[in-house]
């Protein structure tokens, strides 16, 4: 077995032993809350009420969660679209001369 393939397969049960060590270590419960949930615990307890309603409000959290994944790609697409265009007349007169300078 050659360095490098040793260097790879010992990366590969560290990422390996990264990942199941604290599945099996912490018998698979989580006993915490994310950051959203627990603050709004906090505030609800503070006696604040909303100023007004959810115009929509997702059935569930697959639904939820699908929207936030939309919302993600469409920003991703807008930022590529607008990154190309950029690039794209950035390079645009470099192309341009060179065509011009070619000939028939």
């Amino acid at each position: 077995m050659t360095r490098r393939r040793l260097v790879t397969a010992l990366l590969v049960l560290a990422v390996l032993a990264l990942v199941t060590l604290p599945l099996a270590l912490g018998g698979g419960e989580a006993g915490y809350a994310g950051t959203d949930g627990q603050a709004t615990a906090a505030i609800e307890e503070s006696g604040y009420t909303p100023w007004f309603e959810s115009v929509f409000s997702p059935s569930s959290a697959e639904v939820e969660s699908g929207l936030f994944a939309l919302q993600a790609a469409i920003g991703g697409g807008v930022l590529g679209y607008v990154l190309g265009r950029l690039r794209g007349r950035r390079a645009a007169p470099r192309d341009a001369g060179r065509t011009e300078d070619a000939g028939p």
